[in-house]
């Protein structure tokens, strides 16, 4: 990290007005009209163990434009249909590279809206930004300031389920620098009656955020199901209202994990987490909503950019090493332990909260990983470059 800056995303809500709305749904429409013929022309190629890069999709967009059929991709900017051919290019590396699963098509109602800009296809200048092909700066609700002194690089511009409308702005954040080296470490246990419980023993609450609006959003879901099937302004307004109560939980979900996330990179060193599948958790249907509410994932997510920005150091324990079960104070290894019990005496005497005691075996667990590195092998690689890591064992945790 030392010598470069971090590129940071700042997003925002603008108020389109009406032509600048129509002019980005035009683009949005031909941005997956793009991706979605360049990737039937890639899967047709595959078919016949051909491969199509990106400089030839390249120029099948320029040959598309010149048809009648498509004549009106020459409309809206070409930049984010370049952009759109770059991601598809990205998607089939991932694929080829087996971190990604053969790339999908996009659909309309389904699908993400969004356009990507490069500095050739917008303007920022005196905090205002201008897009291609429109005549007004987007009037943009500066929630917080840019860092000084910071050009975007890159413009994302899209919409929501709930009818939002967003601008992403890549620039480089001086500000984001290594904090300074500390000896604390914590182990972290996710669960589902306590989001947290750390080592130290302290317990954060499970917010329960989409519990919290449950009601509110099975009576609106109620009103979308009465509403006739098609495209009807009736059926479509109660959509948008299902979009926002769900934009709601996703919001305040985000806001807490953030502010969780940046006090434990600020406050520790070394964190210590349990490597979760999820994905294959919420196969459980009895769980799987206060799993998906929790979002383990996502806060594992920001817990490594973030430390890789601030130079913390983030381990992740094999999801088999037996945390619950084994006694922190003595080691002894338990044959059982049910979801049930919540608390439990060891043979030595010690009474263990079981979530506690499985956020003190994971720290331990963790801190002998970075000593000594006995059983480890790369876990994956985090979105700052930082590798995770599993602590190898033969004992399954129920």
């Amino acid at each position: 990290m030392a010598g470069s800056q971090v590129k940071r995303a700042f997003k925002y809500r603008f108020y389109p007005t009406d032509a600048q709305a129509a002019e980005l749904s035009r683009t949005f429409g031909c941005v997956r009209k793009v991706y979605n013929l360049a990737l039937a022309a890639r899967t047709e190629a595959w078919a016949r163990q051909e491969r199509v890069n990106y400089n030839q999709t390249s120029a099948m967009l320029t040959e598309w434009k010149k048809t009648e059929e498509l004549a009106y991709l020459n409309e809206v900017s070409s930049v984010p249909l370049q952009q759109a051919l770059r991601h598809l290019q990205a998607a089939f590396a991932g694929f080829f590279g087996k971190r990604a699963r053969y790339p999908r098509f996009k659909s309309r109602k389904k699908s993400r809206k969004s356009a990507e800009y490069t500095t050739s296809a917008f303007r920022y200048r005196d905090g205002e930004l201008t897009l291609a092909k429109m005549d007004q700066p987007l009037d943009i609700v500066w929630s917080r300031p840019l860092p000084e002194g910071a050009v975007p690089s890159t413009v994302t511009v899209s919409q929501d389920s709930a009818g939002r409308w967003f601008v992403s702005m890549l620039c480089e954040d001086p500000s984001v620098r290594p904090l300074p080296a500390t000896n604390t470490a914590v182990g972290i246990d996710m669960g589902l009656d306590h989001l947290l419980t750390l080592s130290t023993g302290e317990k954060i609450a499970n917010p329960r955020h989409e519990r919290k609006d449950r009601a509110r959003l099975a009576r609106a879901q109620r009103e979308l199901s009465r509403k006739a099937q098609g495209e009807g302004a009736n059926r479509a307004k109660a959509r948008r209202k299902v979009a926002r109560i769900h934009a709601r939980i996703t919001d305040r979900r985000r806001d807490h994990l953030h502010k969780l996330t940046t006090r434990l990179v600020r406050e520790n060193q070394t964190l210590v987490i349990e490597d979760l599948t999820v994905r294959n958790m919420v196969r459980n249907r009895s769980l799987a909503r206060a799993i998906s509410d929790a979002a383990w994932s996502q806060f594992r997510s920001l817990l490594e950019y973030k430390a890789a920005w601030y130079g913390r150091d983030v381990i992740a324990v094999d999801r088999w090493f037996p945390s619950s079960k084994l006694c922190s104070h003595c080691g002894i290894l338990q044959p059982e332990m049910p979801l049930s019990v919540r608390t439990w005496t060891c043979a030595c005497g010690t009474t263990h909260d079981r979530d506690e005691n499985a956020a003190k075996n994971l720290l331990a667990a963790g801190l002998a990983v970075s000593v000594c590195g006995a059983g480890v092998r790369p876990q994956r690689r985090t979105p700052g470059g930082q590798s995770a890591t599993k602590q190898k064992t033969s004992q399954r945790e129920p």
